[in-house]
């Protein structure tokens, strides 16, 4: 998964010959959907920003920073209804892949100076760290339940020269730790994902954030319903091209996205012994609501000039609020860290 995915001349993020993103690509995330929704966080930051009495400067980091759509609308938003908080910001993208940092570096030229771009996190002070379907990504291990007791997935190579999978002993013991700090106990046969990239990217994330919130939007579910052999025997691997499942996750790596679903008991669990408090947890519909997007609609609406622009508005809103829509099956996270846990 981490050679299809990073490998720096193959793998499908770094790859500038795909179009990964909206209607053409294989995916669209949130800001794809709708401008509403990173206006809707951009309220969110401003109060944010008030919260943390007013920090001058303050930085917003983006783990993940894609082709720059969600930062773009971030940015305007600031800059059109908050020129004082724009004035003071200082935006960050975090992006590993080379493509899309030169994607997101055109997108955001206008913007000068506020923004950096960086492949690793930097420190900060007083800030964001702000992630929208990051941790998903993460390279993950494949354990399953066979009559000699608990073993990992491998990747083999078949007489064919195809890519298969084959059973052997558990590659760490951070994983049978794993399973007992989070009473994972599985049925004959199930196979579960446990991604522990996810502990060692939050230690990195709490350990350059002095002060500020850690907000992870993705899509994913608590341990023991992640975790159920009824609900899922084969886990949660799947891969996407062109908007569709992908048969077989193996075939052609470096063709096609790989994910898996976020285990929020670990996200929560391990903030928690990093410093990070939880103070907000909801679906991304709920959250988008409390977070303004009504208001941010209308006021978008009373602007828009023409019949089509108010039409994508709405549409656009209608995909981040319905019941049943995409944005219900999404989670964001809010984690808090302040100064006394440094």
């Amino acid at each position: 998964m981490k050679a299809a995915l990073y490998d720096p001349e193959h793998g499908y993020y770094q790859r500038s010959d795909r179009e990964r993103w909206g209607r053409e690509g294989d995916y669209r995330t949130s800001p794809e959907r709708s401008q509403l929704f990173s206006a809707t966080f951009a309220l969110y930051f401003a109060r944010l920003y008030e919260e943390l009495e007013r920090p001058a400067p303050w930085t917003i980091v983006e783990c993940g920073i894609g082709n720059g759509r969600f930062a773009a609308g971030v940015l305007q938003t600031l800059a059109e209804q908050f020129p004082a908080i724009f004035a003071v910001t200082k935006y960050v993208g975090c992006e590993v892949s080379q493509d899309a940092q030169s994607r997101a570096r055109e997108r955001l030229v206008e913007f000068g100076d506020h923004v950096q771009f960086s492949s690793d996190q930097i420190r900060v002070g007083t800030g964001i760290y702000f992630s929208n379907e990051l941790l998903d990504a993460f390279p993950v291990h494949r354990l399953v339940r066979t009559e000699q007791g608990l073993s990992e997935l491998y990747v083999n190579v078949d007489s064919t020269g195809a890519f298969v999978w084959t059973t052997g002993p558990l590659s760490s013991p951070r994983l049978a730790e794993f399973c007992s700090a989070y009473s994972v106990e599985l049925a004959q046969g199930q196979v579960i994902e446990i991604n522990l990239a996810v502990d060692d990217w939050l230690a990195q994330v709490a350990s350059k954030l002095a002060s500020g919130f850690v907000i992870t939007v993705d899509y994913g579910a608590e341990s023991a319903d992640l975790y159920d052999p009824a609900r899922r025997p084969k886990g949660t691997l799947r891969a996407f091209s062109r908007h569709s499942f992908v048969d077989d996750v193996l075939s052609q790596p470096g063709e096609h996205d790989i994910t898996s679903s976020v285990n929020w008991t670990q996200v929560k669990a391990v903030g928690e012994k990093l410093g990070l408090k939880v103070v907000d947890f909801a679906s991304q519909d709920k959250f988008l609501l409390q977070a303004g997007l009504l208001d941010e609609l209308e006021q978008q609406l009373s602007s828009a000039e023409i019949e089509g622009q108010k039409a994508s508005l709405t549409t656009g809103a209608r995909e981040m609020i319905l019941p049943g829509g995409m944005a219900s099956s999404f989670q964001v996270l809010v984690q808090r860290r302040v100064k006394e846990d440094v």
